[in-house]
């Protein structure tokens, strides 16, 4: 399966901000857990906790930064989505079966063990998509590590696959996620997305036009009871290319060196005296871990290596199946989405910070068990790209 070269570009953009993303991240997740349990922890618990706004949009310093910054990375995740779907490894259905059905399988397998794991545990069953989700940013930034080990055709698999993880993320959010529905506000959100969707008919290229337009989306959805971060898909995928392109290179760096590190500072600020009472490995930490560390090798390589035998797909040029196992390791590296989605599954605080240390600790051992198989791959030619 040669590569193709309309996506080369922009996965070593990703690359290349995917290291200094996964060490701010890192250095984030480390700072906010000690700062969260110091003799300051409960003044550091405080400032996310305090409230900031208007009389008709009043919320939490947290709750500013998921609702209202977020959105802006699943802008950038929607610009991916679209590319990928038009111009890379997904544009063609022949390329775009093996990344498809292996991350079918990288999102079926995790949630099947997290319920089997949590049967007994009713309570528990809401976080079944925690351990669905891969961080893209991350893992291949942890490729990018791996130097010559790892051939590019391989990076460009795990890209295709992390699109289509995110897209199965987008929907769970959206249809499991949801509250109850204002439809006045959801008839307001289907006028503005419709004026917008006309301006990209029109190819009008003013883009400050499609960020006025997207924050009204944003106010109207967040309204609506359906999540906001919907709003930067939808206004990802109605955008026109050119402006789209604009807009990526516009947010990438301010969302990868700023807001990511700030949702990490916010979401782990994790006391962990909060589940000694119970113990910090139960079934629902324990289905998270196993959904992350055994679920996405076992869902990825399995549905790969079916799809192969089924002559349905082939694997990517320089690519064994050492490297599937090793890649299917490295996107149990679920971080941001996983944690994002453990904020959604759970109304109780300590399940909520339960399962993000789970995201965590699965997150960690997945990406090491990953580095160790792939590290063992003999080392592969320049690739001629």
């Amino acid at each position: 399966m040669p590569v193709n070269r309309y996506i080369i570009g922009p996965i070593q953009e990703l690359e290349e901000s995917g290291k200094l993303t996964g060490i701010l991240l890192v250095a984030a997740t480390v700072l906010s857990l000690l700062l969260s349990n110091s003799n300051y922890g409960l003044s550091y618990l405080t400032i996310w906790k305090y409230e900031i706004g208007f009389s008709f949009l009043h919320k939490s310093i947290l709750h500013w930064i998921n609702d209202g910054l977020m959105p802006l990375f699943f802008l950038l995740v929607g610009i991916e989505i679209k590319r990928e779907f038009t111009l890379g490894e997904l544009s063609r259905i022949k390329q775009a079966v093996m990344p498809i059905g292996a991350a079918i399988g990288g999102i079926l397998i995790p949630a099947i063990i997290f319920v089997l794991v949590n049967l007994q545990q009713p309570h528990h069953l809401a976080g079944w998509a925690i351990p669905t989700a891969t961080d893209i940013a991350f893992s291949l930034g942890v490729l990018t590590l791996l130097g010559n080990r790892v051939p590019f055709s391989l990076k460009v698999f795990l890209v295709a696959l992390a699109i289509i993880d995110d897209l199965g993320a987008i929907i769970i959010i959206a249809a499991f996620y949801t509250n109850e529905l204002n439809f006045a506000m959801l008839l307001w959100a289907g006028i503005v997305f419709g004026i917008l969707i006309i301006l990209s008919r029109f190819r009008v290229r003013f883009s400050l036009l499609y960020f006025v337009g997207g924050a009204f989306l944003w106010f109207f959805i967040l309204k609506s009871g359906i999540h906001p971060t919907i709003a930067g898909v939808l206004l990802a995928l109605i955008i026109p290319r050119e402006l789209a392109e604009e807009m990526e290179h516009t947010l990438t760096k301010p969302v990868s060196y700023i807001i990511l590190p700030l949702f990490a500072l916010a979401n782990t600020a994790i006391p962990l005296s909060f589940s000694m009472d119970d113990g910090i490995i139960n079934t629902l930490s324990l289905g998270i871990i196993l959904g992350l560390l055994i679920g996405k090798p076992l869902g990825i390589t399995g549905a790969t290596m079916a799809l192969k035998w089924l002559k349905l797909g082939s694997l990517p040029d320089g690519v064994s199946f050492r490297h599937l196992l090793g890649l299917g390791f490295i996107a149990g590296i679920g971080f941001t989405m996983s944690i994002f989605i453990s904020t959604l599954s759970f109304e109780n605080d300590s399940f909520v910070n339960l399962s993000k240390l789970a995201v965590i600790i699965g997150s960690v051992i997945a990406g090491i068990a990953g580095m160790i198989f792939l590290r063992c791959c003999p080392k592969t030619p320049p690739d001629s790209i």
